[in-house]
């Protein structure tokens, strides 16, 4: 099964993490990076390791980078491993892929993610399970929000190990990415009716509760409190999403709320 499967990963200034991943795809064949103009050490980083291509294009939106990605770079095996650079593949979880016999009409496998804080799994985090592995012509990318959705067109599979999310960038990198991401978020919620919300989605747009919601959750539902200060900073940091995303959605309130008055 290996051998038909090819990584593919996206970078943009993750010389923090990119070397960490790579080496743990030494298994593969060919694996395509799809850069969009890092400026620190990324492709240095990436150049050590013989089985991975580069391949440049400026971003523009997620969706449309893992298209690129995954159709226009010469991906020829039938299967797409799709990582992000913090993403970490333990043995476990390779010795799994390489024993899997998929059927014929499976179109994905969805892998549950550990989620890291300086190298250190929690117990839990709100990181969903994704389809990351999947069949080439049967998943299509959609923008949403500020990232992308992979839609799988067929069944989807699930495996028993997990991926390491373990992303060393700095906590500033982290709050610029939050600002730009939570903008994204509190316009995608705007654009929705309220039936069409989940019920997380719906006590963030109450702009109140979602933070506090969010560190209970966290703390006791998920049991974060138990993992001391890597708990405490997950969770630390997931009330400050949700803060930034709540001083975003009053801040459209209030434009539209001028606007409407200057209309008028």
């Amino acid at each position: 099964m290996l051998a038909d499967i090819t990584p593919v990963i996206l970078t943009y200034n993750e010389a923090a993490n990119i070397g960490r991943s790579l080496e743990r795809l030494a298994w593969a064949r060919d694996v395509v990076v799809v850069d969009s103009g890092s400026t620190d050490e990324t492709l240095a980083i990436v150049a050590r390791f013989s089985n991975v291509r580069t391949v440049h294009r400026p971003f523009d939106t997620h969706a449309q980078q893992w298209r690129f990605a995954v159709g226009e770079t010469g991906v020829a095996t039938d299967w797409v491993l799709r990582l992000d650079a913090d993403y970490m593949m333990e043995p476990a979880l390779r010795d799994e892929i390489a024993a899997l016999a998929p059927a014929a009409d499976l179109a994905a496998y969805e892998i549950a993610f550990s989620y890291c804080i300086d190298g250190r799994p929690l117990r839990a985090s709100l990181y969903p399970p994704l389809p990351v592995l999947f069949r080439r012509g049967r998943a299509r990318f959609e923008q949403d929000g500020h990232t992308e959705k992979l839609r799988i067109d067929g069944p989807v599979g699930r495996l028993n190990n997990r991926l390491l999310h373990d992303d060393r960038k700095s906590l500033e990198r982290w709050l610029q990415s939050q600002v730009r991401y939570q903008a994204s978020e509190a316009e995608k919620l705007t654009m929705r009716s309220w039936s069409e919300l989940g019920w997380a989605d719906r006590l963030r747009c109450t702009r109140v509760l979602g933070p506090p919601a969010v560190a209970l959750h966290c703390l006791l539902l998920k049991g974060l409190v138990f993992d001391g200060k890597a708990g405490l900073l997950y969770t630390a940091q997931r009330v400050a999403a949700d803060l930034i995303l709540s001083m975003h959605l009053l801040r459209l309130d209030l434009e539209r709320a001028g606007i409407g008055k200057s209309s008028g």
